[in-house]
């Protein structure tokens, strides 16, 4: 069940038996010759799309643009600031708690939102400690980077045993050519492996990573093997969010 495909009637129905749904959250930014810009937001929407066909889940709308300042010398990439990220995050969530919800499972695919989300979670908690209002409800907030899912790291690394890297990886490449495959793009990588290391800011990773890609041969990447990741993914996500739903 997609919340932005739902009536605000649906919704009711669905918070009578629930009060758990996931948010898919990313980014939007560069990835290498052959990935496409919204790779990291579509990855965990595609996954948690497929995960609520099979099983009685609550995906809310994509949130698509996260903290991507280091990608900015690359056309087409957006970022937010991390304070403003954090805003928007509670934004979300007091909204979604108005209305009932109390267990919201924000599921992550992009690396460089990781101390960002944890950040807006400490806030979120730290707005309730602050009340005096002692029948706030049992809001509980999880972050989960798909590729860290029960059974997937090890699928993915089994699957690409070289050139897998750390950003623009044949894995969540693999994903969106599954959902995508009209996007689907034959790029020679020169080198075949790009390098790896560390960055700074966005001219640091540009003149450190010139085609964008980190440790990775993206050129792996297909749509069979992104519907295999899929479906791992999707199975070890359902079991996952009935977990957190179902905590005292």
């Amino acid at each position: 069940m997609l919340l932005h495909l739902s009536t605000w009637q649906e919704v009711d129905d669905y918070l009578e038996r629930s009060r758990a749904l996931i948010v898919p959250i990313g980014s939007t930014e560069q990835h290498g010759p052959n990935g496409l810009l919204g790779t990291d937001a579509l990855c965990p929407e595609i996954i948690a799309k497929h995960a609520a066909e099979k099983a009685d889940m609550l995906v809310a709308p994509t949130f698509n643009v996260g903290c991507a300042q280091h990608h900015l010398a690359f056309s087409g990439s957006i970022t937010l600031r991390p304070s403003t990220m954090i805003a928007a995050m509670i934004d979300w969530t007091t909204s979604l708690e108005r209305h009932g919800f109390e267990r919201i499972y924000w599921f992550n695919g992009h690396g460089g939102n990781i101390a960002t989300i944890e950040a807006a979670f400490a806030e979120k908690y730290a707005e309730r400690s602050f009340s005096r209002d002692r029948r706030n409800s049992d809001l509980r907030l999880k972050l989960r980077n798909w590729w860290e899912l029960p059974d997937v790291g090890a699928f993915c690394a089994k699957t690409f045993p070289v050139g897998e890297g750390s950003h623009a990886t044949a894995s969540e490449v693999s994903v969106t050519y599954a959902a995508y495959p009209e996007a689907v793009k034959q790029v020679e990588m020169s080198p075949k492996i790009a390098p790896a290391g560390t960055f700074r800011d966005a001219n640091h990773f540009r003149a450190q990573f010139p085609d964008g890609r980190i440790g990775s041969d993206p050129s792996q990447a297909t749509p069979e093997i992104g519907q295999n990741i899929i479906n791992v993914a999707a199975d070890a996500l359902i079991q996952e969010f009935r977990s957190f739903a179902d905590e005292d």
